[in-house]
């Protein structure tokens, strides 16, 4: 009985806004997840009628980019899903920031991928790979400072 206490306390939370909070939580992720399924059955069946029709030829590369961005448009689902659950798990910002860079710079490598080759301009190619280093470089600080908070927090531990 203490556990199920413990559980609903962690679930309602301490304030009002708190379980407002986790409440819309809740409810984006049952979102989500209708989302991610339809998505998921989508390209299951894109990609069945891609095999029937013959049009899934690996010496045809003008099929993949569309595969693939329905493929990237499930992953991104799925990390925005894994989000919520980490923000009602864990009330550390740097987890929200980390995962909103990540999310982000899935969506940007998604955009990278479908893009069709003939039809871009040069201007358009280097401003998605600077968003894409930018993202990456903006990822890889947050994860480092959170790496030094840990290390922080491990030798600040009393011994024994």
């Amino acid at each position: 009985m203490a556990d199920f206490h413990t559980a609903l306390r962690r679930f309602i939370g301490n304030t009002l806004y708190e379980t407002f909070e986790h409440i819309v939580m809740l409810v984006l992720t049952l979102v989500i997840v209708i989302l991610i399924g339809f998505a998921t059955w989508h390209l299951v069946l894109a990609t069945i009628g891609l095999i029937q029709a013959g049009e899934l030829d690996p010496a045809n590369p003008s099929v993949y980019p569309a595969v693939f961005g329905m493929f990237f448009t499930v992953l991104i689902g799925l990390e925005f899903k894994r989000s919520f659950l980490i923000v009602t798990s864990s009330q550390a910002s740097i987890v929200r920031i980390r995962s909103i860079i990540l999310i982000g710079l899935l969506a940007t490598l998604r955009k990278f991928i479908v893009i069709d080759l003939k039809e871009i301009n040069v201007g358009e190619t280097i401003a998605v790979a600077a968003a894409i280093l930018a993202l990456g470089l903006v990822y890889w600080l947050v994860r480092d400072q959170e790496r030094r908070s840990h290390e922080d927090q491990a030798t600040d531990a009393p011994l024994g």
